[in-house]
């Protein structure tokens, strides 16, 4: 094929190219539609020593998303399945302990923290059961910070089971 026939073959196909529409978006199945949308996040974050530096979330579906960062044994992004039943549980766990009528915040200056020390972790849950959502920051160096919500976030990593990326 002679240069210059080949030139308006490719200039065609390029024009062909930025000429054609998008194919529309494909319409959500209703019956998984928010099945992969969080339930439960939970994020861990850095501290003065090597406290592990991640974040993870549970949809309804059972989907569990891990973004390992610092100090994990498994740093990057990862997923793993859990059974759905799992989930509900968690739900269920988290609405019977009290989760949705805590305190939003739990850090230094606020109200609920008490007397504070600093250097320690934080940990950012939230819960959304479908009918509510709540978002906690609970700095661990707070000391009226319920002892219930850490008993919660350590909850959360035993049903995504983040040790399997902590090594811990």
């Amino acid at each position: 094929m002679k240069a210059p026939l080949r030139s308006v073959l490719v200039a065609a196909s390029l024009a062909a190219c930025h000429s054609s529409t998008p194919a529309p978006a494909p319409e959500p199945d209703a019956a998984t539609s928010g099945q992969n949308t969080p339930a439960v996040t939970l994020e861990r974050t850095p501290c003065f020593g090597r406290c592990p530096v991640y974040s993870v979330s549970i949809s309804r579906s059972g989907l569990v998303t891990w973004e390992g960062k610092r100090f994990v044994s498994d740093s990057g992004a990862d997923t793993a399945r859990i059974a759905r039943d799992s989930v509900d549980s968690l739900l269920a766990e988290l609405d019977k302990a009290g989760y949705f009528g805590l305190e939003d915040l739990y850090v230094s200056g606020a109200p609920a923290c008490g007397l504070y020390a600093t250097d320690l972790p934080s940990a950012i849950t939230s819960v959304d059961d479908g009918d509510r959502s709540k978002r906690i920051q609970h700095d661990h160096g707070c000391s009226e910070a319920p002892r219930q919500l850490a008993e919660l976030e350590k909850r959360i990593d035993e049903v995504a089971g983040t040790s399997r990326w902590t090594g811990n």
